[in-house]
């Protein structure tokens, strides 16, 4: 009795039944590894992610355009806040600091002589009108003796003419009774534009309060000429601190953007700081999962460093938009493709303990009733 062999399946059928075979398996294994990772995490409340610490970027830049004449810190520097980090320099922003500096010491020393001018015809004024006072009367109280005088020698002119008509005298003595009443007049005229020049006199001495008051004016205007000037200085000196860069707050250099010798414009930055008192722990949460997370949750952050000492946080920044799994990351569920950014913040300053670039592992617990766990590794 002839027993009959099974035909062998052909190479193609063959081979299907592998790669069937071994997609099979391949299912079975990410399935089982699926439920056992959510059998793991869900019972517990937490939520466990893997990332790195990272910090606030801050990018110092100068206000003016300049050349840069020194940098003074390197990347890994750390910096206090006020820190001179660069110096720039500008000639045309020195030549205006200069022309500045000389135009308002000129104004201010004017203005300074025209005050001590002032001061100085302030007293003159008083005594000029006081012996303007004096001298009037002085060339009044001439003008009366001369006007005294000559009113003498007209009696005894008028005296003598009657002595002469009745012979008692020459002519002789007439004419000189008359040379003596014209020396008079002349006499009493000088007297008159004597107290006239007296009168002008005091006339231009009362001025001298206006005088006074027009030289401190000038001075005013001077003085504030000499401000403006100052304000000039110090926007020449504005001009100067604008081309020096300080940190603004206590950090870590990162990165350096430019190098000594080079002309860059205002706003171009120089360096880039991390902030240290503000990191966090950046970490992505697979698609599956975001739903259980929410902001303000409680957090733990775990260091290498610290292994025994986990720092309290909460979910401070959810991603909007999921994205393709980073390929620096490594999810725990490696078939999950999207993943959603968290970031977890310190509730307290770390005191430097917590580095940027420092990988940490973070708890989330979004179940209040969970206890805190250790991340599994």
């Amino acid at each position: 009795m002839n027993t009959a062999v099974p035909a062998a399946p052909p190479p193609r059928t063959r081979r299907i039944l592998v790669w069937g075979a071994l997609v099979a398996v391949a299912l079975a294994v990410a399935a089982g590894a699926w439920a056992w990772w959510a059998e793991r995490a869900a019972p517990t409340g937490l939520l466990q992610i893997n990332g790195r610490i990272e910090g606030d970027q801050i990018a110092v830049a100068p206000k003016a355009a300049g050349r840069i004449a020194e940098l003074l810190v390197r990347e890994g520097d750390e910096v206090k806040a006020g820190q001179l980090l660069a110096r720039l320099t500008d000639e045309a922003v020195d030549a205006r600091q200069a022309q500045a500096l000389a135009g308002a010491a000129a104004q201010r020393a004017q203005a300074l002589a025209l005050e001590t001018s002032a001061a100085l015809l302030q007293s003159e004024a008083a005594v000029q009108l006081a012996s303007a006072k004096a001298g009037l009367a002085a060339a009044r109280a001439d003008l009366g003796r001369t006007q005294a005088a000559a009113l003498q020698e007209e009696r005894d002119l008028e005296r003598m003419r009657d002595l002469a008509a009745r012979g008692f005298v020459g002519p002789q003595a007439v004419e000189r009774s008359e040379l003596t009443l014209r020396s008079a007049r002349e006499q009493q005229a000088a007297a008159q534009a004597a107290v006239a020049r007296a009168e002008q006199a005091l006339r231009d001495a009362e001025l001298g309060p206006q005088r006074v008051r027009a030289r401190l004016a000038e001075a005013s205007s001077m003085r504030a000429q000499a401000t403006a000037a100052e304000a000039r200085v110090r926007e020449a000196a504005t001009q100067i601190a604008d081309l020096t860069v300080s940190a603004p707050l206590t950090a870590r250099v990162s990165n350096r953007y430019a190098n000594a010798g080079e002309v860059i414009a205002a706003g171009t930055p120089i360096f880039g700081l991390t902030d240290l008192a503000n990191v966090y722990l950046k970490g992505y949460v697979p698609e599956p999962m975001i739903g259980r997370i929410r902001l303000g949750q409680a957090a733990q952050i775990w260091t290498d460093a610290w292994p025994e000492a986990p720092f309290e946080a909460r979910v401070g920044y959810i991603a909007a938009r999921a994205q393709f799994t980073p390929k620096e990351v490594q999810t725990r569920d490696e078939r999950t493709k999207l993943v959603y950014e968290v970031r977890l913040y310190p509730l307290a300053d770390p005191g430097g303990k917590l580095l940027p670039g420092q990988p940490a592992d973070g708890m989330i617990r979004h179940d209040e009733t969970a206890a805190w766990q250790r991340p599994r590794h």
